[in-house]
């Protein structure tokens, strides 16, 4: 049980000079998370930067963890010295980052992990899949992709933030509740079908009933006399 509650806790790692950020909000669950993984998520990468469209190097695969302003491109970058950046990369037109990025400044426990060009990576967010493939015994907890290896829970870090939260716990226990409670009233179901398996059959009829409901036999035909 341990190991599971560590799994499903998001926690920012940040050096100890630093701040925690995040804490006094509104919301204790918001507090568990950084304040810049939400907006991270929900931004779109590789588009043109409106400051710098002109230029060659424009596309925004660039993201401060400091202002959360949105996406950057590489010239951006000038304005944001001394603060905590990284670089979003794609692969099948999905967006990624290097896990010696990333993990420096969260802790990505539990989340599946690819190699790509060399280096590995994990997804932003989730990626739908139609059905999980022949033989897989694991699956991620929210979406249900299949994942590689046992020791992963989740396919994203945008998977890891809705599992780890309190509503989703909630609602997969009250999921399991009413599983449960399908199968006992299939269960009385089951009970009351043998209960009546065994009950008493219709007793069979009398002789006498017999002989009342029998039909009359008909008596020999006579033909007509010959005219």
């Amino acid at each position: 049980m341990a190991i599971e509650d560590q799994e499903n806790t998001i926690r920012e790692i940040k050096p100890k000079s630093r701040r925690i950020m995040g804490a006094g909000g509104p919301e204790e669950e918001d507090n568990r998370l950084p304040p810049w993984l939400k907006p991270l998520l929900k931004e779109q990468f590789f588009v043109h930067c409106k400051f710098h469209g002109d230029s060659h190097k424009s596309e925004c695969n660039m993201y401060c963890l400091d202002c959360t302003n949105g996406p950057l491109c590489s010239l951006c970058l000038a304005h944001h010295k001394d603060h905590r950046t990284i670089q979003i990369r794609r692969s099948s037109y999905h967006d990624v980052i290097r896990v010696n990025e990333i993990q420096k400044y969260l802790d990505i426990t539990g989340i599946q992990t690819y190699v790509i060009n060399s280096a590995k990576v994990v997804f932003l967010n989730e990626r739908p899949q139609p059905r999980p493939g022949k033989g897989v015994t694991n699956t991620c907890k929210v979406c249900y992709r299949s994942l590689v290896d046992d020791s992963f829970r989740f396919c994203s870090l945008g998977c890891k933030i809705a599992g780890s939260s309190r509503g989703f716990e909630k609602g997969r226990k009250n999921l399991l509740m009413e599983t449960e409670d399908s199968s006992s009233s299939i269960g009385v179901g089951k009970n009351i079908s043998n209960l009546q398996s065994f009950s008493p059959s219709t007793p069979p009829l009398t002789t006498s009933s017999n002989c009342r409901i029998a039909k009359r036999r008909k008596g020999i035909p006579h033909r007509s006399p010959m005219g």
